[in-house]
């Protein structure tokens, strides 16, 4: 094996899969080693602050997992997740007004692997998916490992603008997609939250050009202000729709679902088989375990207190120190603010100089297409994680970055 330093020829490349040279790194996990050092503050990462969950609790809550369900957590499981599971799922969906049975719903490692199981399931090369844009970085790297063509459409303060998706659809016609993938609440990764006018414009369109929709839905709990909006899913049942315990709970349990018509659920079944069998049964019983026997509506009451902080600090330091020139959403729940700066400036580059001044975000090029050139210049910022006042410094920093760039363009 020939290797140069650090650099290792590859002497397997004629074997790959072309899939494989579709696909690009998620931007958030290439930045989690700067994330993780002292002096970084970082902006990029959508993580809950699982540092207000009650420790001692869960620890008890572990312990009683295995304790009171002895081997069964630690066994092989059904494909679809635990009855008991899927019972108390059934039962957290009635809080969004989804009525559903467990014959409704599979348990996912994660929403992150129900994206990949659809995509497997739907897509072959060169199909037609339709998207946000910009969508979330995640989607897009699960998506475009079946190598589709991926048509985004704009968002703006009501979300997807559905008269520019009507347009596209009329051109193209019936069933011109396999599906219409959308975070309507609280947007992952523009913050934004799709009317209730737009959510029922989409559905018109869903039928009547024969679309599936595919409704990702990690906050829809993490609303700061304002009156929930009913999901899509709840609107119609002909809707796929991803949920989490990751924003609720814990994401290390990677504990997901997907509720989908029968047909569709049972080809996700089928591939679920070739991708891990089963999930965990033992995060599983944690995670029912936790939602039997904690008060979990008042550690998340906090968390979402505690994220209303932080979002307002976020938007009032962006007041006070980014330029007349930028542009930012101003979200009423999640974790994400979208920043839109002069279209000659480069967040991709911007990013580089901000790690030296100790600060993160992601460039706004990931949260679309491959090699589309949109997004250059905006930026996805999260105000999840870190305390009011380091979201303070934070943007004073990349003020900085920002006014040199653009006085060196400006000569």
């Amino acid at each position: 094996m020939a290797s140069t330093g650090l650099v290792q020829l590859d002497d397997w490349v004629d074997l790959y899969a072309s899939r494989v040279e579709t696909m690009r790194s998620s931007a958030v996990r290439d930045l989690f080693a700067a994330a993780s050092r002292s002096d970084i503050i970082s902006l990029s990462g959508g993580m809950p602050d699982i540092r207000k969950l009650p420790l001692d609790e869960v620890a008890e809550v572990a312990a009683a997992a295995v304790r009171e369900e002895g081997v069964a957590g630690l066994q092989y499981g059904d494909t679809q997740g635990r009855t008991e599971t899927k019972e108390l799922i059934c039962s957290l969906m009635t809080d969004l007004h989804i009525f559903i049975t467990v014959d409704d719903l599979t348990i996912t490692t994660g929403a992150q692997q129900a994206l990949d199981l659809i995509a497997k399931t739907f897509i072959n090369p060169g199909d037609l998916i339709i998207t946000e844009g910009p969508t979330y970085l995640g989607a897009l790297q699960a998506f475009s490992a079946y190598q589709p063509e991926i048509l985004t459409i704009d968002m703006d303060d009501q979300g997807l603008r559905t008269d520019l998706l009507a347009a596209e659809l009329a051109k193209r016609g019936k069933r011109c997609a396999k599906f219409l993938y959308t975070v309507p609440n609280y947007n992952n990764p523009a913050g934004v939250t799709m009317s209730y006018e737009r959510r029922q414009h989409l559905l018109e369109l869903a039928n009547e050009y024969e679309i599936l929709i595919v409704e990702d839905d990690p906050y829809g709990r993490l609303r700061f202000e304002g009156e929930a909006i009913p999901s899509l899913r709840s609107m119609n049942d002909q809707v796929i729709y991803l949920g989490t315990v990751s924003k609720m709970f814990a994401p290390g349990l990677r504990t997901g679902w997907v509720i989908a018509p029968l047909p569709i659920r049972q080809k996700i079944n089928l591939v679920k088989q070739g991708t891990d069998l089963c999930g965990s049964a033992l995060c599983q019983v944690i995670v029912e375990h936790y939602f039997k026997s904690t008060d979990w509506r008042a550690t998340l009451d906090s968390m979402i207190e505690k994220y209303r902080e932080r979002r307002d600090a976020m938007l009032a330091a962006l007041e006070e120190y980014f330029p007349a020139e930028a542009t930012w959403t101003h979200p009423s729940g999640g974790f994400f603010v979208w920043v839109t700066l002069p279209e000659y400036l480069d967040t991709a580059h911007l990013l580089n100089v901000a790690l030296d001044k100790g600060v993160t975000f992601v460039p706004g090029d990931g949260c679309y297409p491959a090699n589309s050139g949109l997004g250059k210049n905006a930026m996805r910022i999260a105000f999840c994680y870190e305390e009011p006042e380091l979201i303070r410094e934070a943007i004073r920093r990349l003020s900085l970055v920002i006014d040199d760039e653009m006085k060196l363009h400006a000569g």
